[in-house]
């Protein structure tokens, strides 16, 4: 390993990505190892929830940006070396591959599967090499790409989350999670989100006279409406009168548990609204997100798992406080896991639908972290892994090829070991982004529109930010700076159906589609499709030959949970676990070449694949017998 004071390090130029929980340990421990040019790029700014673990960020720092304060606290005990700070997205036009061409090695600490994608592409085509990391709880990983010698980020599946489908969520919930996302995406965003916007809720009631006259407006408040009155009508009308018209479907629930419809006056008494916070002089603190329904409450364990009837009181508290101390921002709200008294009115309202279908009660604790994708983070692996990165940037910056490694930081050892280093694979030669391999996309090409492409494939599926297709010689949409009287034919494209573009796209076609930001080529075969399965292909088009999570027909869904205990978790497949929190499509263990030292029978029975996500990476990662894990080496 090279000194501190080794040319290699100390003229070394390095390009840090993200300044959060890996970011911070990072910047530290490059500053003491010796590293003395160092930018970072960073678009965040400072929350109180960052405070437990970036170290950097004091309270005084809350709302600023974390890559100039990250830089501002390093230079108080390193004030000699120069540190960049950069408040911005790294996918701004300004960070082009002119501007990545200026380092040396890029390092990783983002906190998205997009942001980590233009990285990966900006790198390939800059030629620098990009170290990847990730945590999640106890568990960690360090990866090496180097374009040519070594795999790239995208080589392999990643993680992807879980959906579900619409019919579930409004319908047939059967787990906590499909309470969450109903209460989060459906209830709140319709109270308190655009009231436009087009969701089940609203269904009108069998009950006419209880129902609203208009079924528009059964979410309205009117003015002159007791807000206690309101909530109790909105209470019984998504709990109580929806629940009794799905239960008028018969089919439905020939083989489920029939829900049962819960009303405010079976859970509160009238004289509820006196004993629900005190309206003239409430206990909630009432500066924007500090307000809580529990503190109006006298509540205050939030890891307590509320009764049915303490939920219906923090619901309809919640809404009071929305409606009285929040007023002006009705219409605009989105939930926010940082918003206090949104995450109670989540909590409760996922809680009195899980009490109607049977599912068990969860508390706030545990909903926040549901409804926030929250694997909580800890200190040390970050510190870890920053090391990590460290040593695996200085083998990059020497050109020491045959000591790059893949680690992996686990829970509990492996064959005596908590840190596992695997080296590196060498590039997939199917990879889209790497080796430029065409991908496949089967489509009805007489009923999909050009834009369906573009958002559903083009943005979502292969990452490209500006893109520009051609069918051979005929552009038929360009994204970026382009001329008026072109931004109208695109725009018109986008809405003609595929077969009935100026230059039709039918089953053959070969699409040629380019993101001239990240220097990326890709071609997209095309096959005429005619029908797809609503549930398993809700965007009516599949794509292969892209690095795509294994599908739920694979293998079952693996997730792990606050706390869960990860390193020894079984296989996807083995699981009984089936509580979908953090949730992750697993993916399939890469093919190994063979071995020699092929392990055994009964170590093979331990070997492990496991699949994390976290607020601060998404990660794979391979546990086991370390001589199953013997890769190409790369030359």
């Amino acid at each position: 390993m090279a000194s501190a004071s080794s040319p290699v390090i100390k003229d070394a130029k390095v390009l840090m990505v993200g300044a959060g929980g890996i970011g911070c340990e990072l910047l530290k421990t490059l500053a003491l190892s010796g590293f003395s040019d160092i930018h970072i790029i960073d678009m965040d700014t400072i929350e109180v929830s960052n405070l437990n673990r970036q170290f950097l960020f004091r309270q005084s720092h809350v709302g600023q940006s974390k890559a100039k304060v990250a830089r501002d606290a390093v230079l108080k005990f390193r004030p000699k070396i120069n540190i960049t700070s950069y408040h911005a997205n790294v996918k701004d036009p300004d960070f082009d591959v002119d501007f990545f061409k200026e380092f040396n090695v890029v390092l990783n600490g983002l906190d998205n599967l997009d942001a980590r994608r233009h990285v990966n592409r900006l790198c390939l085509a800059a030629d620098v090499p990009l170290v990847e990391s990730g945590t999640t709880g106890f568990l960690g990983q360090v990866t090496v790409h180097v374009k040519g010698r070594t795999e790239c980020y995208e080589c392999q599946p990643k993680p992807a989350p879980k959906t579900y489908p619409v019919c579930t969520i409004t319908s047939t919930p059967s787990k906590f999670v499909h309470c969450i996302v109903w209460a989060k995406e459906l209830l709140f965003s319709k109270l308190f989100g655009d009231k436009n916007q087009d969701n089940d809720l609203n269904v009108r009631s069998s009950d006419a006279a209880s129902s609203s006259k208009n079924v528009d407006d059964i979410f309205e408040h009117n003015n002159d409406e007791d807000i206690t009155q309101y909530g109790r009508r909105i209470f019984d009308h998504v709990f109580g009168y929806n629940i009794e018209l799905a239960l008028s479907n018969e089919e439905t629930w020939k083989n489920r548990n029939r829900p049962k419809p819960i009303y405010s006056k079976d859970v509160l008494s009238d004289d509820f609204a006196k004993q629900n916070g005190n309206l003239d002089n409430d206990n909630a603190c009432s500066d924007g997100l500090s307000v809580s329904a529990m503190s109006s409450l006298g509540m205050k364990n939030p890891q307590d798992v509320w009764s049915l009837r303490e939920n219906s009181r923090i619901l309809l508290e919640a809404l009071r406080l929305f409606f009285t101390k929040r007023e002006k921002e009705i219409g605009n709200l989105s939930f926010d896991k940082d918003d206090q008294l949104a995450v109670e009115f989540v909590t409760a309202a996922a809680n009195i639908r899980a009490a109607s279908f049977g599912i068990p009660l969860h508390s706030l604790f545990e909903a926040k972290g549901i409804a926030g994708n929250i694997v909580h983070a800890v200190a040390t692996t970050n510190a870890v892994i920053a090391g990590l990165i460290v040593i695996e940037a200085i083998k990059v910056l020497k050109n020491d090829v045959n000591k790059y490694r893949m680690t992996y930081c686990l829970e509990h050892p492996s064959r005596n070991l908590l840190l596992m280093p695997v080296e590196p694979f060498e590039p997939n030669k199917s990879c889209y982004v790497c080796s430029e391999s065409p991908v496949l996309l089967e489509i009805n090409t007489n009923r999909s529109k050009l834009k369906d492409v573009v958002e559903k494939i083009i943005k979502a599926k292969l990452g490209m930010n500006l893109p520009l297709i051609m069918n051979a010689s005929n552009l038929l949409y360009e994204a970026g700076d382009i001329e008026e009287d072109m931004v109208a034919i695109y725009d018109a494209n986008l809405e003609k159906v595929l077969a009935e573009l100026p230059s039709p796209v039918t089953g053959g076609t070969m699409l040629t589609v380019e993101d001239f930001q990240q220097e990326l080529k890709c071609n997209i075969n095309i096959k005429h499709r005619e029908e797809f399965d609503e549930e398993k292909e809700p965007d009516g088009m599949v794509l292969s030959g892209w690095t795509q999570p294994a599908s739920a027909e694979e293998t079952k869904d693996k997730s792990v949970s606050n706390g869960a205990n990860t390193s020894d978790a079984p296989t996807a497949a083995e699981s009984e676990n089936d509580d979908d929190i953090g949730i992750v499509s697993p993916v399939k263990k890469r093919k190994l070449p063979d071995d020699s030292n092929k392990p055994n029978t009964d170590d093979a029975k331990h070997q492990k694949q496991l699949q994390v996500i976290d607020d601060e990476d998404d990660l794979v990662m391979l546990d086991g017998n370390l001589d199953g894990f013997k890769k190409r080496r790369v030359s």
